[in-house]
């Protein structure tokens, strides 16, 4: 399986996670954060910084759109690395783990 494969699947697998939690577990919180939500937002903040720094654009921060859209901008932001970072196993390597991490601490 490819490095840009490995993160797709823990991005969506946590991506999925997040879709159907109900409210009041988005909203719990885990270490270091107030809530899941916010656990999840920073991993997909994270997650676009990295895309766009390998693509020479300016970052800009994934907004904050709620709880519900937690999953889908991991997704995206998750989808967006894999396909920039295809000539940089270190980065995909380091994304799937954090990746990975943040589904541990929010499970």
């Amino acid at each position: 399986m490819s490095d840009a494969q490995t993160l797709l699947d823990a991005v969506e697998r946590l991506a999925d996670h997040f879709r159907a939690m109900p409210q009041s577990r988005l909203l719990g919180a885990v270490p270091g954060y107030p809530s899941r939500a916010a656990a999840g937002l920073a991993l997909a903040r994270r997650l676009a910084a990295f895309a766009l720094e390998l693509e020479g654009e300016p970052l800009r921060e994934v907004p904050d759109a709620g709880a519900f859209a937690v999953g889908d901008q991991i997704a995206v932001a998750g989808h967006d690395l894999a396909a920039a970072a295809t000539d940089h196993p270190d980065t995909l390597a380091a994304a799937t783990a954090d990746t990975r991490e943040t589904a541990a601490l929010t499970a």
